[in-house]
């Protein structure tokens, strides 16, 4: 890595976790400006659940981050940074949430305790058939003919981070600013911007993700977090979803190709792709 680098990307698994999944006020911040509540529903307090559910996709087991808690309610928060995109990550987020909402209650327990669950899920990739402007998706419960008619209990929120443009939610300061720090602040940041660091909350997320802060065993995890995501982006740009054999194959020869001009260890190529060392150093 660079000794040049100043920050490091937030949307990695070691960097959204340390940011979010141990400050309370900073998750609390995110949550009360991404999140439809209206005025009286805002969270005060936040308490974190040790993750129970794992993603249920082997083939994306790496590129997800979730980080899960609970407010003064006891309304559930479960939220997702999810690096590319996939036709079945909205049925594993349905799937989880609905996890979280049946395993709330133990057996013969009365159903008025059940308490709802929100889904906050970012999107690295764009991944709805929507407007280049529409980035964040909201969907609920809701009476077909009449939608304002919602059952409450679940809500899903989708944000394609790259469709982000700060513009369009000029008036909440708070989600643009959040959203500015999960899209601006990378490895190419050499300074970040004069209104994230005002911000008191932004300002401890930005010191958080410096690249001074993290050990070398910490920066090493880092760098396979990204090598991994690598590789899933790989896997789909070589037709490893094809429904075709042979198109399988193919694609698995191009990705473990791309694999080795990247310097991917051989041992992790053989993991993904399956194929033999003697198939690998044959390419």
């Amino acid at each position: 890595m660079n000794n040049n680098v100043k920050y490091l990307n937030p949307k990695a698994d070691l960097t959204f976790k340390l940011v979010f999944g141990e400050h309370a006020d900073l998750m609390m911040s995110l949550l009360n400006a991404l999140l439809p509540l209206n005025p009286n529903e805002q969270i005060t307090h936040l308490e974190y659940i040790t993750p129970e559910m794992v993603p249920e996709n082997p083939a994306k087991k790496n590129s997800v981050v979730d980080v899960r808690c609970y407010d003064q309610t006891g309304r559930q928060f479960i939220v997702e940074m999810q690096m590319e995109w996939n036709e079945s990550f909205k049925k594993r987020v349905v799937l989880n949430a609905s996890k979280a909402v049946v395993r709330q209650l133990k057996k013969n327990e009365d159903f008025k305790l059940v308490h709802p669950v929100y889904s906050l899920n970012f999107i690295n990739d764009v991944g709805f058939d929507a407007g280049p402007d529409e980035f964040y998706h909201d969907y609920a419960i809701v009476n077909v003919e009449h939608t304002d008619r919602i059952i409450e209990g679940l809500r899903f929120v989708f944000i394609e981070l790259p469709k982000f443009k700060p513009k369009t939610i000029a008036e909440k300061k708070m989600a643009v600013l959040w959203l500015r720090f999960l899209t601006e602040i990378s490895e190419q940041t050499e300074e970040a911007p004069a209104e994230l660091l005002e911000n008191t909350e932004i300002s401890k997320a930005l010191s958080i993700v410096e690249k001074s802060a993290f050990s070398d065993k910490q920066l090493y995890a880092y760098e396979q977090f990204w090598d991994a995501v690598y590789v899933e982006k790989a896997l789909i740009e070589g037709g490893y979803d094809k429904g075709r054999a042979e198109g399988r194959a193919e694609g698995i020869l191009e990705t473990a190709r791309k694999m080795k001009r990247k310097g991917i260890p051989i041992d992790l190529i053989i993991e993904t792709t399956g194929l033999t060392e003697k198939e690998i150093t044959s390419l």
